[in-house]
């Protein structure tokens, strides 16, 4: 049987290897984060408590990270009872992959990091941090995975930008 025999949808030379382990690991860590989100959403301070068979400001995060620790309970079930599943639609890690997650990693925490911060006095002018590290954060990210047109690199950061800080900003008046 020569190699022109084998049907493409047979070939898994560039696909990805089952991993049950990988599967616990996800499952694992997917559970670890919903309970802690659940636990963080249980700590929110509330101004006025809810009348009985009202809904205050913990529903909605109580409901979320519920939901999220019984599937990822689900998750862990199904990795551990059953053989992992193929992973012949996933393509192998890409050279520089691991890299380019490492570096969005950096960039989210830098992000983050500069968002807690709100504003800084700059010149005597008070200036929000928000649009600035977003745009920033935004750019850094197009130019990571590959962008390269100025289009791509200034336009789309900086009118996601304004639509988020138009949309939550001065809209919904959500404190950014």
């Amino acid at each position: 049987m020569s190699t022109t025999d084998i049907a493409p949808e047979h070939d898994t030379g560039g696909s990805a290897a089952a991993s049950r382990p990988l599967e616990i690991t996800l499952a694992v860590v997917a559970l670890l984060f919903s309970a802690g989100y659940l636990y963080l959403s249980t700590q929110i301070v509330l101004r006025r408590e809810a009348p009985p068979g009202q809904i205050d400001a913990r529903f909605w995060p109580l409901v979320l990270g519920t939901t999220a620790v019984a599937i990822a309970v689900l998750l862990l079930v199904v990795a551990i009872a059953r053989p992992a599943p193929t992973r012949e639609d996933i393509d192998r890690i890409q050279p520089g992959g691991v890299v380019r997650v490492l570096i969005t990693g950096v960039l989210t925490v830098a992000f983050v990091a500069v968002w807690s911060a709100s504003s800084a006095v700059l010149f005597g002018y008070r200036v929000e941090l928000f649009p600035v590290a977003t745009a920033l954060y935004l750019f850094a990210l197009m130019f990571v995975y590959g962008q390269r047109r100025w289009v791509g690199l200034v336009v789309y950061p900086v009118a996601l930008t304004a639509l988020i800080y138009v949309l939550f900003g001065m809209l919904l008046r959500i404190p950014l």
